[in-house]
């Protein structure tokens, strides 16, 4: 399947969308919301897949979203009647929202490189994210204050749980640049590099190491993550105790103790493809 607002590839386990419209600053025009889910879907049904990379060209990561895109959308729902118009609205964000919880949902981990700007939407998709990455002249801004709205993509539910929430609410109430240093300070990036070439260098390191690792354990990790941050500690466990009765008794950990006592890199099968029964419509 081919996008038009991103590239897309897997090399050696290690599935890598790159933006590609920089004279455009990358930003998100409308297509660009179904491709992600279209893209993730493709992901969910590869199963060499084991890690994502999302990566950008140009100047910035993205400039958000493409307003001039939505123009006619928006002119749209100013007519008819209020009650149907706000229904309408509320689907609309929701399929937005949908676009960034693929990501999160993903059985893998996906990772976000981050150069210049990352704005508004921007903030959102790296939210959803595992790990994030950025250059020393990276900078993030939610931008949505901006121009008077809320942000509504998943920043708002996303960011408290991975920034101390005093630290949060300043930057969405002032829209202010939030640079890369302070970034890397506060725990929103793991990491921060001297150039694009080097960050690309180092995050490829660190998902072809994931993707070394029993698929069916780092797929589990991450929805142990996930709902540990959504639950209580004795809901967790509790799921913790479910998951691992069916889990534990697989040929990976079989194959990684052979590999360590033979000290040689462990080999793991894929997980089993799915089979989607509901194919999803691309507009």
């Amino acid at each position: 399947m081919t996008y038009s607002t991103f590239d897309f590839s897997v090399t050696d386990h290690v599935a890598h969308i790159v933006f590609n419209r920089p004279d455009k600053a990358n930003a998100m025009v409308l297509p660009f919301w179904q491709e992600m889910v279209d893209v993730f879907t493709e992901i969910d049904q590869r199963p060499e897949v084991r890690v994502v990379v999302i990566s950008s060209t140009g100047k910035h990561f993205t400039g958000g979203l493409d307003l001039s895109a939505f123009a006619g959308l928006a002119g749209d729902m100013v007519k008819g009647d209020r009650g149907r118009i706000s229904e309408q609205f509320r689907r609309t964000v929701a399929e937005m929202q949908e676009s960034f919880t693929v990501i999160e949902r993903c059985r893998v981990p996906v990772l976000a490189a981050v150069q210049g700007g990352c704005v508004g939407g921007g903030v959102d998709l790296i939210s959803a994210c595992d790990m994030r990455y950025c250059t020393d002249d990276a900078w993030f801004c939610i931008q949505e204050i901006n121009i008077g709205m809320t942000a509504d993509v998943g920043t708002l539910q996303r960011l408290p749980h991975l920034m101390p929430s005093g630290l949060v609410r300043e930057l969405a109430y002032t829209g202010r640049r939030f640079m890369a240093a302070e970034a890397k300070s506060s725990g929103l990036v793991n990491a921060s590099f001297a150039n694009h070439g080097l960050m690309l260098e180092e995050v490829m390191a660190i998902a072809h190491s994931i993707a070394g690792k029993s698929p069916l354990a780092i797929h589990g990790t991450k929805e142990m993550l996930n709902y540990t941050r959504d639950h209580s500690v004795a809901d967790a466990l509790n799921y913790m105790q479910v998951w691992q009765a069916g889990m534990f008794l697989t040929n990976d950990l079989m194959e990684q103790m052979r590999a360590n006592q033979e000290k040689r890199p462990a080999k793991f099968e894929n997980l089993m493809p799915h089979k989607q029964l509901v194919q999803r419509r691309r507009y």
